[in-house]
């Protein structure tokens, strides 16, 4: 409960507590409600809602928190009144706090109005209204108000009037639910004001911004300017691709279409469909279906397309209106079958309420990382220009950087203690200043420094470790080898060992990429075991697991040190996204059972008509026996049953996969749709060639063939860039599995909702029971062919409009084409009405999602606060800006940084800064763009880093490289860096081994060719040789982890990827060069790819780019490349140059064979290693192997002692005393022997060829079986399997229907048992319309309730269409599009709804005359009969009247056509012509006139028609009189068909009523009692409707009364009597849109007969079995029987009997129905109990009778003895549920009235 006390603490607490606490409170909304409050208690709430807002962290929050409070009357009606009742305060001390309180009440306000603009301005107008008023009298009153607050008051006065001008606008419709601030004047422009997300204006006009370069070689005018500045650029950078790509994909349209048409700066995907919501940890992610059959040559592991992050835009209207969203999931395998998980940006999310299933969608990508810009850009628009750290440097540029501001805090904050740096304590002389401590000194003193040995430094990282320490912004420059990050980590030992640098807030960290940031934390850990949070993506180092965010937020002591109010907090909210997750869940799944195969036809009830139901439903018979069997499978010519009654079964349309419907599945599939298509680009490298290579001997290839085809070996596992990139881009806890983890069991799922599953082996059809026997038998091969077809049906989305599907009368009579169109738009509709259920529990999931984001954000706050070290990624640092702005570390250390956009550094950054290390080396990798014109003519590529380095600001570059052997290191020095020196640590590398050369070039002219759409290269002769390369490397006895593959291209990087075997390169490193920088290994294989004719060399010029391949290795650098195209390159002219000098390029690799040291290769292509098959020479080795064999290898200097050789030859050894020798390998063990013999087997006593080492006893004998089952038939199985059970053998049934059919042996067998055989015999009766039954003799139940007629009505209705509907007494109204139609509009509705009469004014004018009525009343005006004037197109003039349509036709041109005697005056001169609009026939105006005037046939209702073809007139100007009185004719049909919705609620009322009293059937017939119940509470119930409503309640209501007699029947007889009501039940349950006059007789027949049998069966019961026996009785009992349960109809012939059989048995066997007692019984109790007087019987709700003795009035209530329900009442009002009981005393009235008395008299007993 929320309370004045709880309100006063929240006042105490922090902002971000009190929006936490508040919108997770449940009282909340109820402490808001009152419309009447305390002045102190507004006082308060105005508090501590003002101090919520507050906080900058929770807008989530504060959102839910402000939405509760805009719905409530606290701001309605409580604010307002308290702001009124300040007028009349009369104590001073009260009037003087008044500004406060007005204070908080505007800035509450202003935040409601900021969030919420739309829905909350009306909610505002009140408290508006009086505000103002209230603080101008207050101000008249003497009170004080700050200029502060009126400011503020005059700010959101204007703001509101600004959106009200808007809203008139009508550019005010929904809530942005975005923080929205108004604008200064002239600040429209202001970067802070732009939106994030492209604009309309942008994308469709292509509106180009105003951009400023990035200044890197003076500084920026302002703050303001600077930040500004790098908004735009970054912002340009994702958004002109997006732009221009859509500007280029809307010219494609107006050209020629989109086509196969590649675009520069988008990717495009067509026939997008949002298909379903999924939930994730983030909220609501989206399901997204689209086109990929024309992407199938892209190998999505590798592709950047859709990555994790990425931005897209969808529009339905070519970006008319269109959706913003990124990629949240991908998965490849989905990928490639056109899935992709989207998660909607906020504004976009709104409008998906609106979008179906079906809606088609463009969707086009821009690879930009989008969430890393989206939160780079909003710190920008947050950053004030007051808070921009070191903007002396950063903004002005200026090169004198001043120590550390903690240094000059106090005195003695300077002295470091830097022993951590000293392998052993100094001695005392090395102390650099007198009587100070030992590795003590001031930081900030040079003298006192120690040297580089005690620190163990070399000369430029001391001078390193010194200008980190010292200054305030210290910029590190580390070429490769040079230790940059050992540096690093010697600054982070010195500044983590003294605590002034950091106080109590963490360093931060911050990595470009992950492995850099494991490699920085891992050293940090090494000397600081503690304090250290990591936030990145999965990291693959086994030591800092323990210290990822998420370990560490899942620690059971952090959770329980958490605040009290977050954990309450967390999980309230995380209670209200399970409850909205359940579901959404279940919605989403039933949304993607449709896409996975064919719904059962029960799940689509509720989307397909009562019609089309009973249409399908009675197609094929179905079988009882298997409730799951559907008939929609059998419908789309996918079940097992021959779809004899399809329509047309030749047609080809009609045939899936080649097959007729009508005939069965038969055939194989097409071998071209089980043919693999090469994937373009895939490196044509055939497994021969790669074993030839290998040199394998033809030996193998033949002992191959002749066991059959291998599979392909498992390829070596390189990291595709795609998942680097995606690593880079996901945080840990992106990847916790959320929605993989939470997903419900699929086949569950489709096992509920399915009738066929389309993506399993379990996808085959249910057949109907027996069918497997009845030769309907499935094929694998066919399986899957039909399984495929289903699949592209599925995949279509094209489905039937609704009118089309409501003119269908007969689905079976529809091609198959036709079919699954109807079918998609069924399961549209189905997917429509989920998603609509769907709405609410996705928008309150994603709220609470928001809410809970916020919660983890404060979450992790409480980490890293009590953290020493917080690592993070770029990517994590732009995701946690907000919360690293509470953190504000002073110490921030960026590693890469010459890698990372400045924009990234700047909003890393707080204001609490004071201390910045750059460490990165500008001369490598620079920050990668998106637009190559921003990145080179803007600088948009230029870091933060370089900048500095290049306006002056000091640095320090590292001088000694600890890496290269020198040979490597001089293509660096002087080429790239000018005084690059080697450390003495890498002049002592070994020689690498099997090759004569440390470093070499080797040279080649191959083409490279283009993949992956042209944005990427490969060259599959350098991927061989440098395979070979490295294979022969491995031969030398190096480790594979010893060797890194690189490439500079990723299509190279697929093309050897085939080229690798797991088997024998797992280990080797395979990367492309950006994806390798900071990592190193001893020998480096580059592939350089490009090698063109034209001489490009792509970013091969890139000096950055050279310096990083050519710097990876230490020990050993073999490159493979166009060393004569890359010439041309000015930097690698020079490098070549030096190569040449020293021998190191060519156009051959010179091999050394260890073992013969004389023998040299020389290898130019990768076919030249078959010289060194093994790694040595061609020499033979001729070693004698232990089991006898020679070694067949040539020389090989690796396994020099022949341990790991498997000796290939056959095996001699013999494995049994029969002398088989072991037919195997002589290095596979040998095993059991298999050669058969012949055995005799001892159970049966066959001879078998049975396995030599098998004992007979074991062999299952394979000769046929021979036994006779119990039936007589012959067994099927084997001699040695058991006998089968149930025999399959088909025999001919005798049927008790008296037909026979052939059916299994076994279900005949059982038949005895009641377990019946549906009869399928044709239903031979003759309908009373005429036409034959459609049905079976089982679907007809034996003749008693025929099958609804389905043949077409086809009678002309009142609106001149033929009735659709099948054969009927009585045609509904029409369905079809209504044909009513003016010069002005045309009816929208359904032809059997009433029209609505148009209302303009009507049109027929002409110079002579003019109507001046409606257009919908009769005309008032008379024909004009003067000739029309106009002339016609052809020149010659018209031959129609004045004011009347021109005819088509000239007198002149056509005269033959017009003359042509119809009426026979149309060749009269002068004749004049009428042509009728609705058909186009000209006719003679005379004789058309005639025709029209001429009387209808008398009580005929029916609109004129067209004399010729029989077409209705509805819209004719000169006959519009007649035409109007017919319509309005048929208007008052309609009426009388739809029924007056006065009437239909009058009748519902009373049939609701008497449904209401039913108390039998809600008891016996519950779901039933339901379902009548909500068809009368319909709101669009029609009278026909109405009437079936009735009829069934009169069946139900008897069939419920004979269930209630079930139970005074003998117990064996109660289940016959039960299945009896049943069926006349489910017969009732069938859909249908009314009865027919043959199945109200057959009904009505049915249950007469069912009344009898009951009336015979009670006085049987009652009787006794002796009165049964006795002799005569037991003859009349049976022939009575024998009529009423007969398997017929129950004809007029067999009532007469049975009611002749009743008769006799009355005497025999007396009782009085429904009482179980015999006739003289009942009087004698009467007699006894009430005497003479009627009506003192009663019974209660559930049938039991009771007597109420005196009056016979009710004056108490009691229970009943039998069942306990309430009997009697009160003040003679008998209780409601019970009734009169005449069965006993014949009464008609209660006995309580002497009028009764009277009444009742001489009514029963005499």
């Amino acid at each position: 409960m929320i309370g004045t006390r709880f309100l006063r603490e929240l006042l105490e607490k922090d902002p971000s507590e009190v929006a936490i606490t508040l919108a997770s409170s449940p009282g909340l909304r109820e402490a808001l409600s009152p419309v009447v409050m305390r002045p102190d208690l507004v006082q308060l709430l105005c508090q501590v809602l003002h101090k919520a807002c507050l906080s900058r962290m929770h807008r989530q929050s504060i959102q839910q928190l402000l939405e509760t409070v805009k719905e409530s009357s606290f701001l309605r009606v409580c604010l307002p009144q308290y702001v009124a009742d300040m007028l009349t305060e009369a104590r001073p001390e009260v009037r003087r706090q008044c500004p406060q309180h007005i204070a908080s009440v505007v800035a509450l306000v202003q935040e409601l109005v900021s969030i919420f603009p739309a829905s909350s301005l009306q909610k505002v107008a009140m408290l508006m209204s009086v505000l103002p008023d209230s603080v101008n009298s207050l101000r008249a009153l003497g009170v004080d108000f700050p200029e502060e607050l009126d400011r503020s008051l005059e700010k959101l006065q204007g703001f509101i009037q600004h959106l009200q001008e808007r809203r008139r606008e009508g550019t005010l419709r929904v809530d942005s639910c975005t923080l929205l601030q108004p604008t200064a004047p002239g600040e429209e422009g202001e970067y802070r004001a732009m939106s994030i997300y492209p604009t309309y204006e942008e994308v469709i006009h292509g509106q180009k911004p105003f951009l400023r370069p990035n200044l890197i070689s003076q500084p920026y005018e302002s703050p303001a300017v600077y930040l500004d500045t790098h908004f735009r650029l970054l912002r340009e950078d994702f958004v002109r691709p997006l732009r221009e790509g859509i500007l280029q994909f809307l010219q494609s349209l107006e050209d020629a279409g989109p086509g196969r048409r590649r675009f520069d700066d988008i990717r495009v995907y067509l026939n997008a469909r949002v298909l379903a919501p999924l939930c994730s940890r983030t909220g609501i992610d989206y399901k997204v279906h689209f086109d990929s059959k024309r992407l199938g040559a892209i190998r999505w592991e590798n592709s950047k397309r859709l990555l994790y992050g990425s931005l897209v835009c969808l529009s339905k209207d070519n970006f008319e209106t269109f959706l913003f969203a990124t990629v949240s999931d991908r998965e490849p395998h989905e990928l490639r079958k056109g899935f992709v998980h989207l998660s909607f940006a906020a504004h976009s999310q709104a409008l998906l309420a609106n979008v179906q299933p079906s809606d088609s969608f463009v969707m086009v990508e821009t690879t930009a990382y989008f969430e890393a810009y989206r939160h780079v850009l909003q710190g920008l628009q947050e950053l004030r220009e007051e808070d921009v750290p070191f903007q002396r440097y950063i903004v002005h540029c200026e090169a004198q950087v001043r120590e550390p501001a903690y240094l000059r805090r106090e005195p003695g904050s300077s002295v470091y203690d830097l022993r951590c740096l000293m392998a052993k304590p100094p001695p005392a002389e090395a102390s650099g200043a007198e009587g100070a401590p030992e590795g003590r000194i001031d930081v900030l003193d040079p003298s006192q420094w120690p040297t580089q040995e005690a620190v163990g430094l070399d000369e430029s990282q001391l001078q390193a470790l010194k200008l980190a320490l010292t200054q305030e912004l210290a910029i590190i420059q580390g070429p490769p080898g040079t230790g940059k990050t050992y540096v690093g980590l010697k600054i982070m030992e010195v500044l983590l060992k003294n605590k002034a640098a950091r106080e109590e807030t963490p360093i931060l960290v911050v990595c470009y990429t992950n492995h850099a940031l494991d490699q920085f934390l891992e050293g940090i850990q090494a000397f600081h075991p503690t304090g250290i949070v990591r936030v990145g993506s999965r990291s693959n180092s086994e030591k800092l697991k323990p210290f990822t965010l998420q370990q560490l937020r899942g620690r059971s002591d952090f959770l329980r040190g958490l605040p009290g109010h977050l954990r309450w907090s967390h999980n309230y909210i995380s209670s209200e996204m399970q409850d909205a997750e359940y579901e959404l869940r279940r919605g989403a799944a039933q949304l993607e059972c449709g896409l996975r195969g064919i719904l059962h036809e029960k799940h689509l009830r509720s989307c397909i008509s009562s019609q089309h139901w009973e249409s399908l439903m009675g197609g094929l018979e179905e079988d009882w026996m298997d409730p799951k069997h559907s008939q929609i499978v059998e419908w789309l010519g996918l079940g097992a049953t021959p779809a004899e009654n399809m329509a047309d079964p030749e047609r080809p349309e009609n045939a899936v996969g080649g097959f007729p419907l009508g005939s069965f599945w038969v055939g194989q599939g097409r071998g071209s749709e089980f043919e693999t298509r090469k994937e373009p680009g895939a490196c044509p490298l055939s497994a021969a060639t790669y074993r030839s290579l290998r040199g394998h001997s033809g030996a193998e290839e033949d002992q191959e063939a002749e066991e059959g085809p291998r599979s392909e070996p498992e390829l070596l596992q390189v990291v595709e860039e795609a998942d680097l990139i995606q690593r880079e881009r996901r945080l840990d806890h992106d990847e916790d599995g959320w929605q993989r983890r939470r997903e419900p069991p699929r086949h569950n799922l489709d096992d509920l909702f399915l009738a066929m599953r389309l993506d399993d082996e379990k996808g085959e059809p249910r057949a109907p029971h027996g069918a497997e026997y009845a030769g309907f038998q499935l094929q694998p091969a066919q399986k899957k062919k039909m399984k495929r077809q289903a699949k592209a049906e599925l995949g279509k989305w094209q489905a039937m409009t609704k009118e089309e599907a409501e003119a269908v009368l007969d689905v079976w009579q529809l091609d198959l084409s036709s079919r699954w169109k109807l079918y998609r738009y069924w399961l549209q509709k189905h997917q429509a009405e989920i998603q609509r259920k769907m709405l609410h529990p996705k928008q309150k999931y994603q709220a609470a999602a928001n809410r809970l984001a916020e919660l983890r954000q404060h979450q992790d706050l409480h980490v890293f606060r009590t953290a020493q070290i917080v690592g993070m990624t770029t990517t994590g640092a732009a995701r946690y800006r907000q919360v690293l702005q509470q953190v504000a570390p002073r110490v921030v250390i960026v590693e890469e940084a010459a890698e990372v956009l400045e924009a990234h550094v700047i909003t890393t950054l707080s204001r609490a800064c004071q201390h910045l290390i750059l460490i990165g080396d500008h001369q490598q990798l620079r920050p990668s763009a998106n637009v190559y014109d921003l990145a080179r003519n803007f600088h948009l590529e230029v870091s933060l880093f370089e900048r500095l380095v290049k306006v002056g600001l000091p640095f320090v570059r590292l001088a000694f490289q600890h890496r290269m052997r020198p040979e490597i290191a001089q293509l660096l020095t002087p080429h790239i860096y000018q005084d690059l020196e080697n450390h003495p640590s890498v002049l002592g590398y070994e020689n690498i081994k099997g090759i004569s050369s440390n470093l070499f070039f080797v040279e080649h002219g191959f083409p490279e060719q283009e993949i992956q759409e042209g944005r990427s290269h490969q060259n599959p002769h350098e991927a061989q040789f440098v395979v070979e390369l490295c294979h022969y490397l491995l031969r030398q006895g190096y480790q594979p982890s010893q060797i890194s593959i690189l490439t500079t291209y990723t299509g190279q990087l697929f093309c050897l990827r085939q080229l690798l075997p797991a088997k024998e390169f797992q280990g080797v490193k395979v990367h492309v060069v950006d994806k390798y920088q900071g990592e190193e290994n001893d020998i480096i294989l580059l592939s350089l790819v490009r090698s063109n004719l034209a001489g490009r060399v792509g970013f091969l010029q890139i000096p950055n780019r050279i310096c990083v391949a050519l710097s990876r290795a230490k020990k050993g650098l073999y490159c493979v490349g166009n060393m004569g195209m890359l010439s041309q390159v000015p930097l690698w002219s020079r490098i070549l140059h030096t190569l040449r000098e020293k021998g190191h390029v060519g156009r051959a690799l010179r091999l050394a064979c260890q073992n013969h040291p004389q023998t040299k290769t020389d290898v130019v292509q990768a076919e030249d290693f078959r010289q060194v098959p093994e790694g040595g020479c061609s020499i033979p080795c001729d070693t004698r192997l232990a089991c006898g064999h020679v070694c067949p290898r040539a020389c090989h200097p690796y396994d020099p002692l022949h341990k790991e050789l498997r000796c290939l030859k056959p095996c001699q050894k013999v494995l049994c005393d029969n002398g088989h020798r072991c037919p195997r390998l002589c290095c596979d063990p040998c095993g059991k022997c298999q050669v058969e013999v012949p055995k005799t087997v001892p159970r049966c006593g066959h001879q078998q060829q049975v396995p030599c080492s098998m004992a007979a006893e074991d062999f299952c004998c394979k000769e046929p079986c021979g036994k006779t089952l119990e039936c007589g038939h012959a067994c099927r199985l084997t001699c040695g399997q058991k006998c089968e059970m149930r025999c399959p053998e088909m025999v001919l049934a005798m049927l008790p229907c008296g037909h026979s059919q052939k059916a299994q042996c076994s279900a005949v067998a059982e038949m005895a048992y009641g377990r019946p055989i549906c009869c399928k015999t044709k239903c031979n009766s003759i309908l009373e319309c005429g036409h034959p039954c459609p049905g079976s003799c089982h679907a007809c139940f034996g003749g008693r309730f025929h099958q609804p007629c389905r043949s077409p009505c086809k009678r002309l209705l009142v609106c001149g269409h033929q009735c659709r509907q099948p054969c009927t007494k009585d045609c509904p109204p029409c369905r079809q599009p209504c044909q009513n139609r003016c010069v002005h509009s045309r009816c929208p509705n359904q032809c059997g709804v009433p029209c609505s009469p148009c209302m303009e004014p009507c049109e027929w004018r002409c110079q002579h005359h003019q109507c001046s009525r409606l257009c919908s009343e009769p005309c008032d005006r008379p024909r004009c009969d003067v000739p029309c004037p106009k002339p016609l197109p052809c020149g010659h003039p018209c031959a129609g009247l004045c004011g009347e349509p021109c005819p088509q036709k000239c007198l002149t041109c056509h005269e033959e056509e017009l003359t042509q005697i119809f009426f026979g005056c149309e060749d009269e001169p002068g004749a004049r012509f009428v042509q009728l609009e609705d058909c186009g026939h000209i006719f003679s105006a005379l004789g058309l006139d005639r025709y029209m005037d001429g009387e209808e046939e008398e009580g005929a209702v029916r609109l004129k028609v067209c004399p010729s073809c029989q077409t209705p007139v509805r819209k004719s100007l000169r006959y519009g009189t007649l035409v109007k009185r017919s319509l309005a004719e048929v208007e008052v049909v309609k009426g009388r068909m739809q029924g007056s919705s006065a009437e239909i609620a009058s009748g519902a009322l009373q049939l609701m009523r008497v449904l209401q009293q039913e108390t039998t059937l809600r008891r016996h017939l519950t779901r039933q009692h339901e379902q009548l119940r909500e068809k009368l509470e319909d709101d669009s119930l029609s009278a026909s409707t109405l009437g079936l409503v009735e009829t069934l309640l009169g069946f139900y209501t008897q069939v419920a009364g004979l269930m209630a007699t079930v139970g005074k029947l003998a117990q064996q007889e109660q289940e016959g009597m039960r299945r009896r009501l049943a069926e006349v039940a489910g017969w009732l349950d069938q859909p249908r849109n009314s009865f027919s006059g043959q199945q109200v007789s057959e009904l009505r027949t049915e249950l007469r007969r069912v009344t009898y049998l009951a009336e015979l069966l009670v006085r049987c019961s009652t009787a006794g079995e002796r009165a049964i026996q006795a002799p005569g009785t037991a003859e009349l009992v049976s022939a009575a029987r024998k009529v009423l349960e007969g398997p017929g109809r129950f004809t007029p012939e067999d009532e007469s009997e049975a009611k002749a059989k009743l008769k006799e048995l009355e005497a025999v066997l007396p009782t009085v129905a429904g009482l179980g007692i015999s006739e003289e019984e009942r009087k004698q109790i009467v007699a006894a109990v009430s005497g003479t007087t009627r009506g003192h019987w009663y019974k209660c709700r559930n049938g039991h009778f009771y007597v109420i003795g005196e009056c016979g009035g009710a004056m108490q209530t009691t229970r009943c003895p039998e069942c306990q329900e309430t009997i009697g009442g009160e003040r003679h009002m008998l209780e409601s549920s019970n009734r009169l009981a005449p069965e006993m005393d014949g009464a008609t009235h209660a006995a309580w009235s002497e009028e009764a008395n009277r009444l009742n008299m001489n009514n029963y007993l005499d």
